[in-house]
């Protein structure tokens, strides 16, 4: 990275840094020969050396040339540590960049997909590098420094999840700033710190007792900070029933925003994922979680090369083609377009056709990789022969799979294929899908149909970010879905203007999208009469009143337009705001948030714990490693079970003889198998211990078990 910062920055210190390193060589060698020489007269001299006159001459010319050498060497040597200072200013961004690499390396830890490359990340450095302004050099590495962290943020989030965007930005804060998040209160956050809770009850009384222990923890591992905050002011109270708590912390506290972050955590969990959000976009100095809406044709301008796949990583049920083949119809041609659904003999063919496209300059699409990982290190191979065609693309879509090969993911440009995150972003992606031509042609009526369509389509995909309350269960409402629902209305519209004061028989699109379109997907009776309030609610001439104008609007604030302009249903996108996701959108109650944000906080932390683990050598035994790390645990083991007789309680299998009701057998049975699982794990500890302690040999279980636990499993 240095090597590349300065090539960039300041060529010229290479070059005189390798024409220094050159010359020292030379003059080095040459010293080396003249000692060579001197040595070889000497043992060639004959007689009394000290009467040799050539000899002496000899020794004297290359004493001279020695000192010149040696003098030569030394200026030198001064002069490559003033270029080294030189060099020396993009040092902290050459370490940056090493640090943000390898905090992006851990990523591979949650999800097998997530592998980038060096050789791309060394692309992004050096794009930023050409991209950011010139400046003098201590402000331009800053500046370098800043545009680097958002650059590879907005990369690396376009690769993943949208659930797993916050963790990436969480974990980004606590590599990239160790200042703002110090290693006890990040131990404490994603709860690996171990908490002696000794009681519950020396508490603020406006605490709920269903929040008792998890403020009981924080005050543990904090006491002189929960002593500073002063719990007991009512000010606490105050902000405790406040609905978004995390804005309106009393402002004579002094705290840092990641302890803001710990006291949310214990007081208002709720709220908890809105805190991480506002954190991760302040410490990055981002405006947003989630990147820009994709844009299939951007990447492709932009990014995409013929020797580089681009590797679309889809969630079950989604399918990119259509979006895909349309591409290819605006870029090459429908007759220059190839896609292939991988499966069983399929893979020759491809191969085949690999070639064909790459030769020809083509665009190839293999589809669903997942279902021929072991094929995949031949696909490589054949990747690696290839001299493609300039203009060769070959796109590939593959699920999540565990044995995906390294090479390929770390080789590819990665992209996730999932609905955006919230209805703003829904909205726009739409949008970009659709032309001017395809939604602007017709009549004003069809322009408000199609605009509420694509308000239906974010609505039915932005509830399920409420499963159960919102859906039972997760469907996959895709781009299929809409493109389906474009051409119902597209025709019925048609068949209404040819009709003199023709109207929508809104009856087919009730019928249509219940039954084939959206509710084809929909199994479940409750769900299935969500789906028909929203189509009765959104599709009829109340909200879609054509030229003459809507007499009930969409939304709270969306009145639609009374024309057929592309750009002023656009500019309702653009105008929308974060807000705009409420839970009353979706005709759910305000209270479903928390239990929302609960949820996700959750699956973000127990995401985080997965990306700390690291890579313990426990094939050694370690005594000193083994009893720090272990030691507190066992301790605190021990002193949960010194007021309880479980572990040496002896209890028999419960008999099924009929004399108890079913609750009493299921009770009974739990009981059972909890006491032999405390029992199980304090047999696993004090063997151990024992280890630890010296009083016992190590064996195979006790070193999985060790492995385990100082892996946070």
């Amino acid at each position: 990275l240095l090597a590349t910062a300065i090539q960039h920055e300041k060529p010229e210190l290479e070059v005189r840094k390798t024409e220094l390193l050159r010359k020292e060589e030379e003059l080095k060698i040459e010293l080396a020969k003249l000692e060579d020489q001197l040595l070889e007269d000497l043992a060639n001299a004959t007689g009394n050396i000290l009467e040799n006159k050539e000899l002496l001459e000899s020794l004297n010319k290359t004493k001279e040339k020695s000192a010149t050498i040696t003098s030569a060497l030394e200026e030198s040597a001064k002069l490559g540590e003033d270029l080294d200072k030189e060099r020396n200013d993009y040092l902290p961004l050459a370490k940056h960049g090493s640090k943000l690499f390898f905090v992006l390396s851990d990523l591979a830890k949650l999800n097998n997909m997530y592998q980038f490359s060096l050789a791309a990340f060394l692309r992004l450095f050096q794009r930023n590098l050409e991209q950011t302004d010139k400046g003098s050099t201590q402000d331009r590495t800053l500046t370098l420094g800043k545009n680097q962290l958002r650059m590879t943020y907005k990369y690396i989030t376009r690769s993943l999840f949208k659930s797993d965007r916050l963790m990436f930005a969480m974990h980004l804060v606590h590599g990239m700033f160790p200042k703002k998040v110090p290693d006890n209160e990040w131990e404490h956050f994603i709860g690996i710190a171990i908490a002696d809770v000794k009681e519950t009850r020396s508490l603020p009384s406006w605490v709920n007792e269903e929040r008792s222990f998890d403020v009981s923890t924080f005050k543990a591992n904090f006491p002189q900070l929960f002593s500073n905050l002063r719990f007991d002011d009512s000010s606490w109270s105050k902000w405790n029933s406040t609905n978004e708590c995390e804005l309106y912390f009393p402002q004579d506290k002094q705290i840092t925003s990641f302890q803001q972050l710990l006291v949310i955590q214990a007081f208002r969990p709720d709220r908890l994922e809105s805190t991480m959000r506002l954190f991760a976009c302040d410490v990055l100095g981002i405006p947003d979680i989630s990147p820009e809406t994709l844009n299939l044709k951007k990447l492709y301008s932009k990014e995409t090369i013929s020797t580089e796949p681009i590797l679309i990583i889809i969630s079950a049920g989604a399918d990119p083609s259509a979006e895909l083949r349309d591409l290819a119809m605006q870029i090459t041609g429908k007759d220059r377009f190839s896609e292939i659904a991988m499966g069983q003999g399929q893979m020759q063919v491809a191969l085949d056709l690999l070639k064909k496209c790459s030769s020809q300059g083509t665009w190839l699409c293999l589809k669903n990789l997942h279902l021929v990982t072991p094929w995949l290190t031949t696909l490589e191979k054949e990747l690696n022969a290839l001299k493609p065609h300039k203009d060769f693309r070959l796109w590939l879509t593959s699920e999540v799979h565990p044995k995906f090969p390294t090479i390929l993911l770390q080789s590819s440009i990665k992209i996730t294929y999932e609905a955006p995150p919230g209805i703003k972003k829904n909205l726009l992606r739409t949008f970009e899908i659709w032309t001017q031509d395809e939604f602007g042609k017709g009549s004003t009526t069809r322009s408000q149909t199609l605009f509420v369509l694509a308000w239906f389509h974010a609505i039915v995909q932005e509830r399920r970010k409420y499963i159960p309350q919102g859906w039972t269960k997760f469907y996959e409402f895709s781009q299929a879905d809409l493109r389906a629902g474009y051409e119902i209305i597209h025709r019925l519209c048609e068949r209404a203007d040819k009709q003199s004061g023709g109207e929508i028989p809104w009856d087919y699109i009730y019928g249509l999208f219940e039954q084939a379109v959206y509710g084809g997907r929909v199994d479940n009776p409750v769900d299935t009469d969500v789906l028909k309030s929203y189509l009765t609610q959104y599709f009829n001439t109340a909200v879609i009143g054509g030229s003459r104008g809507s007499k009930t609007r969409l939304a709270s604030n969306i009145n639609l337009p009374n024309s057929s302009n592309f750009s002023e249903y656009k500019k309702i996108c653009e105008d929308l705001n974060d807000d705009q996701d409420a839970p009353s959108l979706f005709g759910l109650p305000a209270n479903i948030e928390r239990s929302a944000q609960r949820m996700n906080s959750t699956q973000i932390i127990n995401s985080l714990k997965v990306l700390q683990r690291t890579d313990v050598e426990v094939e050694k035994f370690d005594k000193d490693k083994w009893s720090a790390l272990l030691t507190p645990l066992l301790n605190l083991w021990k002193k949960l079970n010194q007021d309880t007789d479980f572990i040496k309680l002896k209890v028999q299998p419960p008999v099924e003889d009929g004399s108890l009701s079913p609750i009493q057998s299921f009770l009974q049975l739990e009981r059972y198998n909890g006491i032999q699982l405390v029992q199980t794990i304090h047999e696993n500890l004090a063997s151990l211990s024992k280890v630890i302690r010296g009083i016992s040999l190590i064996t195979n279980e006790i070193q999985e078990y060790a492995k385990d636990l100082l892996q946070n499993e």
